[in-house]
């Protein structure tokens, strides 16, 4: 089985920053792309952003210039610093990875449990 645990949430001010972490832990062979993707209520869940295991990485257009993404590939780790953070931000943020369980496995999406973020004054 493949865990994967956000942390870093939280409440912040108009034009702030934070930054939010998500480790994957349990039986990974390896991991391809990793990605963070936010959800309000009422509406889809959409991708922010990704990365893959060589660091190459793309942006929606929205966060574009504020957020990067970054990645710890000894400690299956993905990072996301969010700076000059607008209300419409707020959103429970997700994170994904694509993990093969063994060499002969395909990858397999798994998601972590979400964790709020919150801009507001």
């Amino acid at each position: 089985q493949v865990q994967l645990v956000e942390s870093g949430g939280g409440l912040v001010q108009p034009g702030g920053s934070l930054g939010l972490s998500c480790a994957a832990s349990g039986n990974i062979f390896s991991i391809n792309t990793m990605a963070w993707y936010r959800q309000v209520p009422g509406k889809q869940r959409a991708l922010v952003t990704t990365i893959t295991s060589g660091g190459s990485t793309n942006y929606a257009d929205s966060v574009k210039g504020r957020f990067t993404i970054s990645r710890d590939n000894a400690k299956n780790t993905i990072y996301l610093q969010m700076n000059s953070l607008k209300p419409e931000d707020t959103a429970v943020y997700y994170c994904k990875a694509d993990v093969k369980q063994n060499y002969r496995a395909n990858y397999y999406s798994y998601w972590g449990q979400g964790t709020q973020v919150t801009v507001s004054s």
